[in-house]
This record gives structure tokens, C-alpha cells and sequence, in this order.
């Protein structure tokens, strides 16, 4: 008996040892996201910069911004939900803690379960995944290929809904027509180009984004984030409720739940 509680205090002690430890290269890495990326508050957005804008972009930026409002700089999330980590497994509960950068793109998030902590990246114009058990052992470490990098960026992409002057028109983003409810948007840096065809309702929000991604290591599938629940948050009125899907032959395919409990802009530190 005594032995089984040695083994059980050792196994405890190197779980709280790996959770501390985790805790340290998050605050770390979140650190040296923000280090890269200058503070752009100074510009201001004008209604002006909408005149040769699709319709319905325009509707949508004069829905969520006010003339004068300041580009966001930084921002940093928390929210709740639930999780696939493969769409043949059940749901799970998960609590997610995010930040992001905009002047130069970049983000890190750390989705927590009672089995692991998955960090998913995009810093120094690299992307990865790292997922954790038990906060102990690396069970996956995805990076160093190109459709690591172009897919965490198209996630910091579509993400620029929760910082939405993101999405206004740049020397690397661009909005072309589709129809009265819809358009494209692509976005060139790095080498890489990207895009998404994004759906609008009638008073303005964004309700859908589709653009394709690697699922896994070769399939090159069509991904979609739903967004619903839209309030104003800290002046900024964004959608705090997400389903992440993939869209395959066989149907839709949802993986990941999201509902925004917290955000808070341009304070680039961890909550």
C-alpha cells in the first residue's frame, strides 16, 4: 500500500512539476509575441476608406465601427466550449486563453481539457501545434512545413472578426465583389496567399467564412467558421459565439464550439 501511494505522490508531483512548467514557456511565448509587434492605435479608421468596398463589406463595417475608432493593436480572449480531437471522438469541455497581434500577424492560444493542454501558434512567421497530456508529455508537435505555417495563419486570419479592423483594407488585404450578400477577401504576406469568401446578413454581420486548409498532413479541405451572438464589447461590437467545420463530401463536420466569456484590447500582457 505504501508503495502505491509513493507511486501516486510521484505521479502527482511530476503532473503539478509539468503544469508549472508549461505555465512558464506559455508566459514566455505570449511575451515574445507582443515584443514582435508595434502598437498601431494612432490610425484611426474613416468611413472614406469603404467608398470602392464590395457592399456588403461596407455594410459591415459601418455596422461595427465609428468613424474615428482606433485600430487595434493587441487583444487578448478567453472563452469556453467544446472540442473534437477527431471527428470520429465524443465532445469535450475545454477552456481556451488567447492573444493576438495585428500590425504584425500573430497569435497563441492555449486550449485547456482534463486530459491536455493543446497550444496552437503563429510567431515569428511560423506556425505550430503542440498538445501536451496531462501538461507532462508532448503527444503532438506539429511545425516546420509550410501548411503549419499557412494554416495557423488563415486561424489568426479568420479570427480578425474579434479584432475587426483587421479586416480593413491594407497593401496586403484586399475585398473583391461576389454578390449582394457576399465576398472575397485575400490576404498576400509572407509568400503566401490567402483567402476567404465571407457571408453576410442583411444588417451587416458576419455570419460565415470558408476558405480551404490542410486537414492533417494531405487533404486540402474546405473549412468554415460560423459566427453568431454578436454584442459590443469594449466599443468593439464582434460575434461571441463560433462553430469551427470542416465541409466534406460526406457532409459538415463540427470540431470546435467556442463562446467569448472575456476580451480586452491593445493591454499586450498576459491576463
Amino acid at each position: 500500500m505504501q508503495i502505491i501511494f509513493l507511486i501516486l505522490g510521484l505521479l502527482l508531483l511530476i503532473f503539478i512539476i509539468g503544469k508549472i512548467n508549461l505555465s512558464i514557456k506559455f508566459r514566455k511565448q505570449v511575451k515574445e509575441l507582443f515584443a514582435q509587434s508595434k502598437n498601431i492605435s494612432d490610425q484611426k479608421f474613416q468611413k472614406k476608406q469603404l467608398d470602392s468596398l464590395p457592399e456588403p463589406v461596407q455594410r459591415y463595417f459601418n455596422y461595427i465601427l465609428k468613424e474615428g475608432q482606433s485600430y487595434i493593436s493587441y487583444a487578448r480572449i478567453k472563452h469556453n466550449g467544446q472540442f473534437k480531437a477527431d471527428l470520429k471522438k465524443s465532445w469535450m469541455t475545454i477552456k481556451g486563453e488567447q492573444y493576438a497581434t495585428t500590425e504584425k500577424p500573430g497569435f497563441i492560444w492555449k486550449g485547456t481539457t482534463t486530459m491536455f493542454v493543446a497550444r496552437d501558434m503563429y510567431i515569428s512567421n511560423h506556425g505550430r501545434l503542440i498538445v501536451s497530456l496531462f501538461s507532462v508529455y508532448n503527444i503532438v508537435d506539429a511545425k516546420d512545413k509550410e501548411k503549419y505555417d499557412i494554416g495557423e495563419i488563415l486561424r489568426w486570419l479568420g479570427e480578425s472578426i474579434l479584432y475587426p479592423t483587421n479586416f480593413l483594407p491594407s497593401d496586403k488585404l484586399q475585398w473583391f465583389p461576389i454578390d449582394s450578400n457576399s465576398a472575397k477577401l485575400t490576404f498576400n504576406y509572407n509568400g503566401m496567399s490567402l483567402f476567404f469568401k465571407f457571408t453576410f446578413n442583411t444588417i451587416g454581420e458576419i455570419t460565415e467564412m470558408e476558405t480551404k486548409r490542410y486537414m492533417g498532413e494531405e487533404n486540402l479541405e474546405t473549412w468554415i467558421i460560423k459566427a453568431t451572438n454578436y454584442k459590443q464589447l469594449n466599443n468593439v461590437i464582434i460575434p461571441t459565439a463560433f462553430d469551427v467545420l470542416w465541409r466534406l463530401e460526406k457532409g459538415d463536420f463540427s470540431y470546435a464550439k467556442f463562446d467569448i466569456t472575456e476580451i480586452e484590447y491593445d493591454k499586450p500582457d498576459k491576463f
